[in-house]
């Protein structure tokens, strides 16, 4: 009965060893990590409006852009700190 018992309890603690488990924080998709579209061009005109509506595209698209990337970088670089702190 004492080897029964010494024979599963050597069973059990060696089967407790542990196991090392390669971690890697996942790499940036090439979609996210594009620029930002070009932008817009005015057209020779004499118009002041046309001039105006171009500029104001090309700012609300360029502020917009910034805010996506800004937020983007921030978050990416936020999480892979919290993941290389976890061990």
């Amino acid at each position: 009965m004492n080897k029964l018992i010494l024979i599963i309890s050597a069973l059990l603690l060696s089967a407790c060893g542990t196991v090392p488990v390669q971690r890697n924080f996942p790499d940036v998709p090439a979609e996210l990590m594009a620029p930002c579209p070009g932008l817009k061009i005015t057209e020779s005109t004499d118009k002041l409006s046309k001039v105006i509506e171009v500029v104001a595209d090309n700012y609300a698209q360029y502020h917009e852009c910034r805010v996506k990337t800004d937020l983007w970088i921030d978050w990416y670089t936020t999480q892979k700190k919290i993941f290389d702190t976890v061990k």
